[in-house]
């Protein structure tokens, strides 16, 4: 007899209603041997979690929360389907079950092992219990709130600013408000001394609250910001070649001390000599008919006279303002200066004066927005060569005299490595490249790589903080800014219909 036909849509429903059956008593169990990590299972149907969010781990009247870290589809055989014939089994089907399962890490809870635990999604209101439970007494930033748990703060360590910082993000994640944000916390909460190297004078109007700022903070900010100060072309952002190291003047005339061996000799001679150099001064020496006709002639190919970064003779300089105390907060608005090389110049005085002082062991948070135009992977230029080993020394070494980084940039590959491999905090932004996420995830190996593949998918102000100034890595939404913004994206009024 031949076999009676599959009516397959009758089979797949059965096929499915059991699966559902079976996949729906899969229980929601964790096991850990350490009491610091666990894994778990759990059924598809009603999880409620997802890579990075809180759970309660619960045994007997003991309660942990823990942090799921990877979640993936286990697919699991079963048992048989069958459908018989005068007793005869005439069909077979496997069924194959779906479950949840993964590892998570223990955030609480007296360090022992468990086995067994149930797993449910931990509620708000205990992931605000725990931080508040395990905060550091040291200042906290409270900067936004969890992603994972609606309308529970987030707040930074302070302490963990004494690391040096990584921030990235793409073009339009958010990454410069985001930085303010920070910044305005630090200069709320703490009185750390901060200086900004601003390429694209977005911080130029840190010190000057925002129309719809409201809130007790406000004052204490007005009154926090009393010592900021900004200077930009014109106004304070200058310096004189005499204040500069023989390495940073020799860099300005672009001088090689083997190919240039005589104008290098005869810079060497000046400085030896105490001549406080300046073009004004090189002329003079020119005019004399003393040392120095190579260099000023030099100058005037190079067009030195035309920039305006120099201080004139009774103008002020910003070398000298790096060493005061009552300044809380210096914006440096490179943006402000008409050329490259101005800003390169202006970002290795900065720093290099920063590191000849470094003695003194003044705690100084030192922010480098847009890094890569100044501590580049590749340098193409001696003035940006200059800038750069002087950041990879303060990135090396820094740290033992209070000098810490906060670097933030759109391409993490652009940055030099040695500058990065130094940073242990991550405030990462929205990433859609693989290669720039795979390059941050090599170099911040301590932060899971499920975490971070996450965010390819952020919006807007959202972003993963990992290092000693996160409590745990943790996904967060960056809050309200109170100062203002400088710099801004261009309009884009031509995108409107012209009728």
């Amino acid at each position: 007899m031949s076999e009676a036909p599959i009516d397959v849509q009758e089979s797949l429903a059965r096929y499915r209603a059991v699966r559902q059956r079976l996949e729906e008593q899969v229980l929601p169990l964790a096991t850990s041997v350490d009491g610091r990590r666990f894994s778990y299972q759990s059924s598809l149907f009603g999880l409620g979690v997802q890579a990075g969010s809180y759970v309660a781990l619960e045994q007997d009247s003991d309660r942990r929360l823990g942090q799921i870290v990877t979640l993936e589809v286990a697919r699991r055989p079963t048992l048989e389907l069958g459908s018989s014939e005068d007793g005869e089994v005439a069909h077979r089907a496997q069924v194959v079950i779906r479950a949840a399962e993964g590892e998570g890490r223990v955030l609480s809870g007296d360090g022992s092992p468990f086995h067994d635990a149930t797993v449910r999604p931990a509620t708000a209101g205990e992931v605000r219990d725990h931080l508040e439970e395990t905060a550091p007494r040291r200042a906290r930033l409270e900067i936004g709130e969890l992603m994972f748990a609606e309308g529970v703060p987030f707040s930074l360590d302070a302490g963990g600013f004494g690391r040096h910082t990584f921030l990235c993000g793409q073009s339009g994640s958010g990454k410069t408000y985001s930085l303010g944000v920070v910044l305005e916390q630090l200069l709320l909460e703490t009185d750390l001394q901060i200086i900004v190297l601003d390429p694209n004078s977005d911080f130029a109007r840190l010190g000057e609250l925002r129309p719809d700022a409201a809130g007790a903070d406000t004052a204490r900010y007005t009154e926090a910001t009393r010592s900021l100060s900004v200077r930009r072309a014109g106004d304070g952002l200058a310096v004189r070649l005499a204040e500069l190291d023989p390495a940073t003047q020799a860099a300005v005339l672009r001088l090689d001390p083997i190919a240039d061996r005589e104008e290098y000799a005869e810079l060497t001679a000046l400085t030896d000599a105490g001549v406080g150099l300046s073009l004004e001064r090189l002329e003079q020496l020119e005019h004399d008919g003393g040392a120095g006709r190579q260099l000023i002639g030099r100058a005037r190919n190079l067009g030195l006279a035309r920039w305006s970064i120099w201080a004139g003779a009774d103008g002020p300089s910003l070398v000298p303002e790096l060493a005061r105390d009552d300044v809380r907060c210096l914006v440096v608005d490179l943006g402000s200066l008409a050329t490259r090389e101005e800003q390169a110049l202006a970002s290795a005085a900065v720093l290099g004066e920063l590191w000849r002082r470094r003695e003194e062991r003044r705690p100084v948070l030192i922010v480098i927005d847009e890094a890569h135009n100044v501590c580049p992977a590749r340098p193409d230029d001696p003035l940006m060569a200059i800038a750069m080993a002087h950041t990879v020394r303060i990135a090396g070494e820094g740290r033992k005299f209070g000098l810490y980084l906060l670097v933030s940039t759109q391409r993490p590959q652009k940055v030099h490595e040695n500058v990065l491999s130094q940073c242990d905090n991550l405030l990462l932004m929205r990433m859609n490249s693989l290669a720039d996420l795979g390059f941050v995830g090599e170099t911040f190996s301590f932060v899971p790589p499920s975490l971070l593949e996450r965010a390819t998918t952020f919006r807007q102000g959202e972003s993963l903080a990992a290092g000693p100034i996160a409590p745990h890595p943790a996904f967060l939404r960056f809050g309200r800014r109170l100062a203002q913004e400088g710099g801004g994206d261009v309009p884009a009024d031509w995108s409107r219909p012209l009728s």
